[in-house]
């Protein structure tokens, strides 16, 4: 008896310290929803066997078991990943249980991990996407006004990647910077999200994330409908048709807020997403 004990726990001791786990990524992963990921699981041990492994992370949806892991050999687990909150996640905590080979003992190591992956933002459900993206509903058919779609319909600020034949040059001259027209039949199928990174004083940092996901719902409803989708944030813009639909995410993914206002241009119509006031308006006026 005492001889099986002493050999369980050498065998499950030494299986365990020749593990290595490695991150082998995590698919479009956003904020409390699961995510299909990979891990990759290597017995560099030339002796032992792992058998009825466990693996836990406060990053997996629900503990990993894995059968067995034959020495010198690698094995690719499929995972779920759950993430809580929006930002960098920095892989670097995961542990590993087993009770081979007789059963006596639980054993556990904790090895190095690395890896990092982008979360989204939270999405907000289903009514409250329909409840605020009615700002935008009645301009789905904005190409039918008078003009046929060709009239100037508003002016932006101009990003890389926009042609120069549609720089408006007087009014560019009069604000001096470089000013894009933009037509209505354009404008029908866009829309412009300003999201004003800006917490005040008194402002809790759950209001802020509140406001984050308004946002971030707003634009993934947006691009459902097929509409092309403009985000300015702080100094920086994203089209979805240049840049990307995972660039607009991944912007408010990594947002922080500021304590001091941050003036940005807005055009006509672009909705505004701030904390301190309502969630979100159309834009009435020049800068918010």
């Amino acid at each position: 008896m005492l001889g099986c004990l002493l050999l369980s726990g050498i065998a499950s001791k030494g299986g365990l310290k020749h593990l290595v786990v490695e991150f082998d990524g995590v698919d479009e992963a956003w904020a409390t929803r699961p995510a299909h990921g990979q891990l990759r699981i290597i017995n560099r041990s030339r002796i032992w066997n792992v058998r009825d492994l466990i693996v836990t992370s406060a990053e997996l949806d629900a503990p990993l078991i894995v059968p067995l892991i034959k020495r010198r050999d690698e094995i690719v687990v499929q995972a779920m990943f759950r993430f809580q909150h929006r930002g960098l996640v920095q892989f670097s905590r995961i542990d590993l249980y087993t009770r081979y080979p007789f059963g006596f003992f639980l054993k556990k190591r904790r090895p190095r991990l690395s890896g990092e992956v982008v979360v989204f933002p939270r999405l907000l459900g289903e009514e409250s996407t329909r409840e605020r993206f009615r700002v935008i509903e009645g301009e789905q058919h904005s190409s039918n006004r008078i003009g046929g779609g060709t009239d100037i319909h508003s002016f932006r600020d101009y990003v890389s990647g926009d042609s120069l034949r549609r720089v408006h040059w007087k009014k560019s001259a009069s604000l001096g910077r470089w000013i894009i027209k933009q037509t209505e039949l354009e404008a029908g199928r866009a829309v412009h999200v300003v999201v004003d990174s800006y917490r005040p004083n008194g402002v809790s940092e759950e209001a802020f994330e509140e406001m984050i996901s308004e946002a971030a719902t707003f634009l993934n409803e947006a691009l459902r409908r097929g509409l092309h989708t403009t985000l300015t944030v702080r100094n920086m813009t994203i089209r979805s048709d240049r840049d990307g639909v995972a660039a607009t995410f991944r912007a408010l993914a990594l947002l922080e807020a500021t304590h001091e206002p941050v003036a940005q241009t807005v055009d006509r119509e672009s909705v505004i997403f701030s904390v301190g006031a309502d969630m979100y308006s159309e834009a009435s006026g020049a800068s918010a």
